[in-house]
């Protein structure tokens, strides 16, 4: 799955991930960004993520964009086995796409074009 991260340069964008836990186990996962722009994203409610049985949850992941070029990461969720119970390995793309650019000021400044 590909989550986009759609919006102005230097802005942050916010996604989220919602995560179902079908059994009747309580299911722990621990999140990491790996990739080249990893740094440009991040899991602003750390790291662990707990899913009650039969319940779900939602993972808000930030982008803020430095540069113009498209930044790519993936998102890995994996399990920590509890009590011999372990979930399924879950892998996210994550990628960025630029759509505007907000000037941060305007500057005027006035000076002659040609002097002898």
């Amino acid at each position: 799955k590909t989550i986009e991260f759609t919006g102005a340069l230097h802005a942050t964008v916010v996604k989220k991930v919602h995560l179902k836990n079908p059994s009747i186990k309580t299911l722990t996962y621990n999140a990491t960004l790996v990739g080249r722009e990893a740094d440009d994203f991040s899991l602003p409610e750390g790291n662990t993520v707990i899913i009650p049985p039969k319940g779900q949850v939602t993972v808000n992941v930030e982008f803020t964009s430095r540069f113009l070029h498209p930044a790519e990461a993936m998102l890995l969720l994996i399990s920590k086995t509890v009590g011999g119970i372990g979930g399924a390995t879950l892998t996210f793309s994550l990628k960025s796409k630029i759509t505007r650019i907000e000037p941060a000021g305007i500057l005027k400044c006035k000076s002659p074009c040609y002097e002898l």
